[in-house]
């Protein structure tokens, strides 16, 4: 079996390590430093490495992990990376210590953004790894992409298994469920949650990974009808 282990860096990002106990890859590193602390720590050799999209908090750490570790698959966007040498595209497929990962394209955060997702029995349930498109009870801000694309991405997302754990980038969730209860003042599983989180936090626990059934429930970017009503809920939470 294969497990997800999480990594802190700067103030709220998290970056995820996928291991088989021996080898290791890695999403999103933009800081390599503390993933260099946990493969030693782990005695994990580093295999390769997975980015969802060019923000410098998800890749500035892509180059001293290659001369940290010698002959690194990288795997990234379309977009001109730190030095990925297999650019991905919808429904693509990477190999990662066994498991296959099918490709989303989900621009909306940036244009070139994509998104990892395994249903391998290596797995405990399916995982997806949404970088900043899909947060716990949120989504990325419209950087590049408009409403319209992250309705669809995130609609996309929403076809996976109920069970699919989402591993996000940032841990964003106590200030995304605080908007959420403004969006949607009537929903009382947002509330609950909310309540559950803020608990969680004043204890430093960490609310990642979410699981897609619960955000079915309180996330209000996932739950909106139609991209006007998600760009509407998207501006209104850059104010919040």
């Amino acid at each position: 079996m294969l497990k997800i282990h999480q990594v802190a860096a700067f103030s709220d990002n998290y970056i995820w390590v996928i291991s088989d106990g021996s080898s290791a890859w890695v999403v999103d590193p933009g800081d390599a430093t503390p993933v260099i602390e946990f493969l030693n720590e782990s005695i994990l050799k580093l295999e390769g490495i997975l980015l969802t999209h060019w923000h410098g908090d998800h890749q500035g750490g892509v180059e001293e992990l290659c001369d940290h570790f010698r002959n690194l698959q990288i795997i990234g966007s379309r977009k001109a990376l730190k030095g990925p040498s297999r650019p991905v595209s919808e429904n693509d497929l990477v190999q990662v210590l066994g498991a296959t990962f099918t490709v989303l394209e989900v621009p909306g955060h940036t244009l070139d953004h994509v998104a990892f997702i395994s249903t391998s029995e290596l797995f405990e349930t399916p995982v997806a790894f949404t970088g900043d498109t899909m947060f716990a009870a949120g989504c990325g801000r419209l950087f590049e992409g408009t409403a319209d694309d992250m309705f669809h991405s995130l609609n996309k997302i929403n076809k996976l298994p109920e069970n699919t754990f989402v591993y996000c980038a940032h841990e964003y969730t106590l200030a995304n469920l605080e908007y959420a209860v403004h969006a949607e003042p009537g929903n009382l599983d947002i509330l609950d949650r909310l309540n559950e989180v803020v608990a969680m936090r004043r204890q430093g626990i960490s609310t990642i990974p979410t699981t897609l059934g619960l955000e079915r429930l309180t996330n209000p970017f996932l739950r909106a009808p139609n991209s006007r009503v998600l760009g509407q809920r998207r501006s209104e939470k850059d104010n919040f």
